[in-house]
């Protein structure tokens, strides 16, 4: 529990540094690694990929519910767990405190069904620790 709750920690802070960072500079509308990766600052209101319709309020009970959730999968792995949950913090307590939550990568050359779309740092925390989860039980059933 150690563990996972020390990755959720720093997790959770570093997108909060990195947020905090891009709001304050002008790097928020600015061009890396050759095009691929561009920032662009956007306050998200709604769910992810648009997938949901609903409120802040609602999204931000639902979210704590599915982070509620993921603690007995730290048994697959406590690294994953950490992650989705450093994330789900993250987004989680940017929703309570600004109704929205804010993104930035854009990856204009990646295949379309992704250039569409703004990623932050707590989302891709909770990619990877979704799939360190999925991997830890795929890898403790054989």
């Amino acid at each position: 529990m150690f563990l996972t709750m020390c990755i959720a920690g720093a997790s959770a802070s570093a997108c909060t540094a990195v947020r905090w960072y891009l709001d304050r500079t002008s790097r928020r509308d600015s061009s890396h690694l050759g095009g691929r990766v561009h920032l662009t600052a956007l306050r998200n209101h709604g769910s992810a990929f648009g997938l949901l319709r609903l409120n802040s309020r609602q999204l931000a009970a639902l979210s704590a519910a599915l982070m509620a959730g993921a603690l007995p999968l730290r048994k697959n792995s406590r690294v994953g767990c950490g992650l989705l949950l450093g994330g789900g913090i993250s987004n989680l307590w940017e929703r309570v405190r600004h109704g929205s939550v804010y993104d930035y990568a854009r990856f204009p050359k990646a295949p379309e069904p992704i250039r569409r779309y703004v990623f932050n740092l707590a989302d891709f925390s909770i990619f990877l620790g979704a799939a360190g989860i999925l991997l830890g039980k795929r890898r403790k059933q054989r």
